[in-house]
């Protein structure tokens, strides 16, 4: 079975490549922006052309969310149009898509202890357990909106695909959230951390092998659509490094603050916790909590 990977310098296809040599079975093959630019439909078919993949995962993405209000076009570009022509590539040759998408397609938010998927309508989750597949899709800003345009390009297109939503990805790879705050913390003796916003962390890796998990169910052919995925459990950004640094054994002087006091072009989500009954269900699924998966990743580094 051959599993192409587009975006293979990211974080989330190198922490596919990490794993890639526990699946034998597999014939990956990682293909990085300048092999494989998925702005480009010829170039797509014609690497489809060469290694006929059974199977696709798209992680190549413009994840630039700050940056994507000023450059609309080029998130849009990669997002939206990326997607589109992966779907239309995918088709051609029979290859079933996982595309990887976000929590930032929804603006949800925390009103009176309710949360709400929607401002507009202000409607409330449809579960305990946080943002549905069914809940409608509702982005303030542009990395958003351009993603939420790549999943609906794909849906119009190509029958045979997964979308995968995933939130607050980190692992031992590229820049995120986890290392920038052990490298501030080598800096400064003190750090202010938002705390009012709620979400939940994911280990690329345990989202990588969940993708091959898919890719190797007997249930791939039969449930295609949107699914979330996530490490199980919540907390703010400022949970989130206070248990990164009390893992990691970090002496810090560290400040909860509110949203408002740390203002960025981009807005983003109140709350973006993703229930995952539904991953959990189809394929058989056991998430680890995120704080454990935290550990695990800690221990790469």
């Amino acid at each position: 079975m051959v599993v192409l990977v587009t975006g293979a310098n990211g974080q989330l296809g190198q922490a596919i490549q990490s794993i890639s040599k526990n699946h034998k079975e597999i014939d990956f093959v990682f293909c990085s922006s300048s092999e494989l630019d998925i702005t480009n439909l010829e170039n797509c078919q014609a690497v489809f052309s060469t290694y006929q993949p059974h199977f696709c995962i798209n992680a190549a993405a413009y994840t630039a969310v700050d940056k994507a209000e000023s450059e609309p076009s080029k998130a849009f570009d990669i997002n939206a149009n990326g997607a589109e022509n992966l779907a239309i590539t995918c088709k051609k040759f029979n290859t079933i898509l996982i595309h990887i998408s976000t929590d930032f397609v929804f603006d949800a938010y925390f009103s009176d202890g309710v949360a709400y998927y929607d401002r507009e309508l202000r409607l409330p989750l449809k579960s305990n357990f946080g943002l549905t597949e069914t809940d409608v899709p509702f982005p303030s800003g542009v990395y958003g909106l351009t993603k939420l345009q790549g999943e609906q390009a794909i849906q119009a297109n190509l029958d045979k695909h997964f979308i995968i939503r995933t939130s607050w990805v980190y692992s031992q790879f590229g820049n995120n959230f986890m290392k920038t705050m052990l490298r501030l913390a080598s800096e400064r003796d003190s750090l202010s951390v938002v705390a009012d916003q709620i979400g939940t962390p994911t280990n690329a890796v345990d989202l990588a092998e969940v993708l091959i998990k898919i890719i190797q169910s007997s249930n791939s052919q039969l449930s295609f659509g949107i699914y979330n995925f996530s490490n199980e459990g919540q907390c703010s950004w400022y949970d989130f490094a206070n248990e990164i640094f009390r893992q990691k054994g970090v002496s810090i002087d560290l400040k909860p603050i509110l949203t408002s006091a740390y203002p960025t072009p981009a807005k983003r989500p109140a709350y973006s916790v993703l229930d995952k009954t539904k991953i959990k269900s189809t394929f058989d699924i056991k998430i680890n909590d995120w704080q454990t998966s935290l550990s695990a990743c800690l221990k790469q580094l």
